[in-house]
């Protein structure tokens, strides 16, 4: 029903005998449903919904909601910035046509030109203007639907594509057992390192902000005091 990985045919084939009991197939390249994922001991970032690959030099910009949980984990590059996020979706069928519907209708009231293309796993869209280029790719899976977002450079809108394609074909879908709504983002959860160095850079940041608050302040107060001793 998903076309959430490529899948070999068995070793039986066409031909083989239809009484022989026949293997399962074995998903060839993904995004993989966890149930399936390879022990292929590829090095990917945990990010507890999702499993991602982390291209060669690339580096992490967590978002963060201001209500406080993470929003979303980009993949910053030379050439661009990749994002990939999951999504809750229905069981009895896929996410992404309804959503990409709404995305393109929404990109162009707000004056972008966006066009089409058939990619790997299903119809893309392409958001591009002469300085700047977004891909929008989507795989429905197990109740579950996997968004890639591509930004970055025109000039550099093929090659970041060929990134984002890699990063989604060995990324991991964790959708977990519990009940959610349609659409709702899949939870992220941060590896402790890195949990532990945002909290350092927030504190950090926090520090700095207190400083120069209380310069500010002593700034004023000494304004206050030279204008009040000069009457």
């Amino acid at each position: 029903m998903f076309g959430w990985g490529r899948r070999r045919e068995s070793r039986h084939g066409r031909g083989a005998d239809e009484t022989s009991e026949e293997e399962p197939d074995v998903v060839e390249s993904g995004p993989f449903d966890e149930h399936e994922a390879p022990n292929d001991e590829l090095s990917r970032l945990d990010l507890g919904s999702v499993r991602i690959p982390v291209p060669s030099g690339a580096q992490l910009q967590v978002e963060l909601d201001p209500s406080g949980p993470v929003r979303a984990v980009h993949l910053v590059t030379g050439m661009g910035r990749l994002t990939v996020s999951a999504f809750a979706a229905p069981r009895s069928a896929g996410l992404w046509g309804e959503v990409k519907h709404e995305l393109a209708e929404q990109l162009g009231k707000d004056g972008t030109r966006v066009r089409k293309e058939q990619g790997e796993w299903s119809t893309e869209l392409i958001a591009a203007s002469p300085k700047v280029t977004l891909r929008f790719i989507g795989v429905d899976g197990p109740r579950w639907l996997l968004r890639g977002v591509a930004t970055g450079p025109t000039d550099h809108a093929p090659q970041l594509a060929r990134v984002l394609y890699d990063v989604v074909r060995d990324t991991v879908v964790v959708r977990g057992t519990n009940p959610m709504p349609v659409r709702t983002p899949l939870p992220i959860t941060l590896p402790e390192q890195l949990s532990r160095h945002l909290e350092q850079a927030k504190a950090q940041q926090e520090a700095t902000a207190r400083t120069q608050q209380t310069q500010i302040h002593q700034e004023q107060s000494g304004i206050a005091q030279r204008r009040q001793a000069g009457r």
